[in-house]
């Protein structure tokens, strides 16, 4: 009998792990999952468990700061779900199989990030220390402006990408475009590949907030128009040029806010190509639900409810509000692992 994800995965979508959980990375795999990434409030929530003690006091008796441990642990756990996800890397050439590794989000800090020019400087030169060396790893680098104006030499260095807190179509097209520009310059048509992480639902917990005056026919659906028009926009983009690899969409945030929505709810409508990433509990929600997901992705509301859509929601208003909230929940939890490090550190310290 086919279980609820297979028949998930049988609409032709990808399924990645949210999650570098080494015991949720081996039972996600069985499950069919050939993917993974990896954020701070992952990696904290693994460290506070006490699971990875003794390799944390390991670093400390090597003299390593608080920074050097985060880090070095971080790349500790994205490098074991490499190597369960490796086979499905080498038995697609490159397509799939890979697990992301999110660079540095206080460089995005509000109060104390550099200054534009050294955050771009620091992407890049951050992207190509932490991917040399690894085939199945993408670095996770954020839309934002520095973010952004670091993925055209990131690319042309062969750097795999993932571009992350994507809202808006303005956005995706500046990354998308950017990266292109890259591969031209490289010439890396045939070993590229890159993915867009489309927020979904932060979408529409936007418009609860802020577009009040939508129907309830619209209401709910506009984080799903946004992420399926964004998805089209792709396909079209590159089915004209000459790339062996799928630059593809990643439909993110798809587990569901409001206690109405079923949990399957984002999934089902994003069924049918490219790749989701879905919390662990959206997993096994669906895994003990009865739900049969079919092809989705490629269907859009009626016509009403587009237009409605097109009328009442300000995509710069909604890009400029979420990247505002995203970015205080990008630097936070990297400053909560840095005091989950120090912690620990004081605890050895008095042990």
């Amino acid at each position: 009998m086919t279980s609820p994800l297979q028949s998930l995965i049988s609409t032709g979508t990808k399924l990645w792990l949210d999650s570098v959980d080494p015991e949720l990375v081996a039972s996600s795999r069985r499950s069919g999952a050939t993917g993974a990434t990896s954020n701070p409030i992952i990696v904290t929530n693994l460290l506070k468990s006490g699971r990875f003690d003794d390799q944390i006091r390991l670093r400390f008796d090597q003299g390593l700061s608080d920074e050097q441990v985060a880090w070095q642990m971080t790349d500790h756990l994205v490098r074991m779900a490499q190597d369960v996800f490796l086979p499905v890397w080498q038995e697609t050439a490159g397509n799939d199989g890979y697990v992301s590794f999110e660079l540095d989000p206080l460089l995005e800090d509000t109060e104390l990030g550099p200054p534009h020019a050294e955050r771009v400087a620091r992407y890049i030169s951050l992207g190509k220390q932490w991917s040399e060396g690894h085939e199945n790893r993408m670095i996770k680098v954020p839309a934002t402006p520095a973010g952004l104006d670091s993925l055209e030499e990131l690319a042309a260095g062969g750097v795999t990408l993932n571009v992350t807190l994507v809202f808006s179509p303005r956005q995706y097209q500046a990354a998308r475009d950017a990266i292109w520009r890259g591969v031209q310059q490289s010439g890396r048509e045939d070993s590229l590949k890159s993915v867009y992480s489309i927020f979904v639902s932060r979408v529409d917990v936007y418009t609860l907030k802020h577009v009040g005056g939508l129907s309830d026919a619209a209401q709910g659906l506009v984080g799903i128009v946004n992420a399926k028009r964004l998805w089209a926009d792709n396909q079209a983009f590159w089915s004209q040029r000459n790339m062996r690899l799928d630059q593809e969409i990643i439909f993110a945030s798809t587990g569901t806010k409001r206690p109405q929505d079923p949990a399957w709810k984002y999934v089902a409508a994003l069924a049918g190509s490219d790749i989701q990433t879905n919390p662990p509990a959206t997993n096994a929600a669906i895994e003990q639900g009865d739900v049969e997901f079919t092809r989705q992705v490629d269907q859009l509301p009626a016509a009403a409810a587009l237009a409605e859509i097109d009328r009442l929601v300000d995509m710069q208003h909604l890009e400029s509000t979420l990247m505002a909230e995203g970015l205080e929940k990008f630097a936070a939890p990297q400053k909560a692992l840095l005091q989950l490090i120090a912690d620990k550190r004081a605890a050895a310290i008095s042990a």
